[in-house]
């Protein structure tokens, strides 16, 4: 059998991190700027975001939340009300301390020393505190509640080791912030929002994530509760998808955030916060990226299908472009996953060849091609990207009728769709190891010659405090974390492999991006 001539360099197995890189770039989802951990998102990776943002913002607005937009700057003072909090950011924040340059001895521009801040702005790294500050005005009675924010925002944080849309020093996200009345209402909305990160993140991006509660130790700073979704990358390492936290009346009582209940009494009131990022496009990439390329779930595809004229630069052209534009406008009219088909006509110079390995490497879900033989015979070449390979080890390319393409389109597009979620949700649960009974066991599990290990289920007694840091520095040894305690877990039987106790839950244990 001939070998198949992949798109990119650099495969997966070969090197899984510049294989990464090269993905983006290859792509052009992004590049470097010109400050360090800072990229530019190009217009094709900023269109998937555009989709990740639309479908979200959805499911927030169901969830019964409003828009809003605070400032980027935020006095200090505001974080030193909530001394956890801000110890938990102090080593990422970038802070601003003057307003004005001037020209320096040697002619270069320096902060104007009569232009010191009276007290110094850092830029937001989140913005519990500057939101709280906010709900301290806004809300003075139980009528008041809940309150139900979100903002669309950039964040920055100083991130000493960076990659492009995992770990940068600035990044966009939404972060949602609300006040509850009670715990209870709280934590029931703490919950329903990682239910909405889990099935978006499942039903739109197919990451095919695990929901969960975080340990004591990787709690958001000032939280009572954390929740994440986690989800397996092709190398096994785990990516943190999206979390959500209850906060308690810690950030309430530093923000004053209090209300009068029905009694008349003054009570604090019960806050959370909540969020996802760009980070999310990296873990779109590390997920459904294969050795030609990103290939894009349709739903979050700027361009669900592309349409490829092969054009000879003569008089046969303007019949092929009509040809083209009636195929175009007609599945334009059609609907796959409850929304008109995002289809693009790609008329562009360029030899078809070159022009189709570009819609390759950019993981268009669909790309059909369209020649001469074609036009005569009323048909279309078609190709899918996620089963790109035919066992000759050439494209894998299919002729419908241009009626049948039409006809058959969203039911393409939704397949695909389910398609990349079966192949992640089946890559990680063969992934994952359940008979790992024993600390030795673990370490030879994660110790052994499998490039790419997976993670671990083992069960746990919960340990805290200074029993729960010699985990933590047991694992941090051998370069894992604890990701979640998963909802809806097995039950338990047995003993805790790092305590010898009786245990109460099962995590996962993982080494993570």
């Amino acid at each position: 059998m001939s070998e198949i001539r992949h798109a990119l360099p650099i495969r997966r197995a070969d090197d899984f991190a510049q294989w990464y890189q090269e993905v983006i770039a290859a792509a052009d989802l992004a590049e470097e700027s010109g400050v360090r951990g800072c990229m530019v998102i190009k217009p094709w990776g900023y269109g998937i975001w555009e989709r990740m943002q639309a479908l979200l913002d959805r499911r927030i607005k169901d969830a019964g939340h409003d828009n809003c937009y605070f400032p980027l700057f935020i006095p200090l003072s505001n974080f030193e009300r909530e001394a956890e909090h801000v110890d938990g950011f102090a080593k990422e924040m970038a802070v601003v301390t003057h307003h004005r340059l001037v020209a320096g001895p040697d002619g270069k521009l320096i902060p104007d020393p009569e232009a010191k801040l009276e007290e110094p702005l850092v830029v937001r790294p989140t913005s519990e505190t500057i939101f709280g500050d906010a709900m301290s005005r806004w809300i003075q009675s139980w009528r008041d509640l809940p309150l139900k924010l979100n903002q669309w925002a950039n964040v920055v944080r100083w991130e000493m080791r960076t990659r492009m849309f995992l770990r940068t020093s600035e990044f966009l996200w939404q972060e949602g912030h609300t006040a509850h009345a009670d715990a209870e209402s709280a934590k029931e909305h703490t919950l329903r929002m990682l239910e909405v990160y889990r099935s978006f993140a499942d039903e739109q991006l197919a990451l095919a994530v695990i929901a969960g509660e975080k340990p004591e130790n990787e709690r958001f700073p000032g939280a009572e509760e954390t929740w994440s979704i986690e989800a397996m990358m092709q190398d096994g390492k785990a990516l943190q998808a999206g979390t959500s936290h209850y906060l308690g009346t810690s950030f309430a009582e530093a923000a004053n955030i209090r209300f009068q209940d029905k009694e008349g009494q003054q009570q604090l009131a019960h806050t959370t916060s909540w969020g996802v990022s760009t980070r999310l496009i990296g873990g779109v990439i590390m997920t459904h990226g294969d050795d030609d390329g990103l290939r894009v779930p349709p739903a979050i595809a700027p361009v669900q299908v592309v349409i490829l004229p092969m054009l000879r630069g003569n008089d046969s052209d303007a019949a092929l472009i009509d040809y083209c534009e009636e195929l175009r406008d007609a599945i334009a009219k059609q609907d796959a996953l409850r929304e008109p088909v995002r289809v693009q006509l790609d008329l562009k110079p360029g030899k078809p060849a070159p022009k189709r390995w570009t819609w390759v490497r950019k993981g268009v879900p669909v790309i059909i091609e369209v020649g001469g033989r074609d036009l005569e015979q009323g048909k279309v070449t078609l190709l899918r990207r996620d089963k790109l390979w035919g066992d000759d080890a050439k494209p894998a390319f299919a002729g419908p009728s241009r009626l049948d393409c039409v006809a058959e389109i969203s039911g393409l597009l939704e397949d695909i769709q389910a398609s990349l979620y079966d192949e992640a949700l089946a890559r990680r649960e063969n992934a994952i190891a359940r008979d790992v009974d024993t600390l030795e066991g673990l370490t030879a599990f994660f110790s052994s010659e499998k490039r790419y290990p997976g993670w671990v289920e083992v069960q746990w007694s919960k340990p805290t405090g200074e029993e729960l840091q010699q985990v933590v520095d047991k694992l941090k040894s051998l370069k894992l974390t604890v990701r979640n305690v998963p909802i809806n877990a097995a039950p338990v039987e047995g003993t805790c492999i790092f305590t010898g106790k009786p245990a109460v839950e099962r995590i996962y244990v993982a080494r993570a991006y």
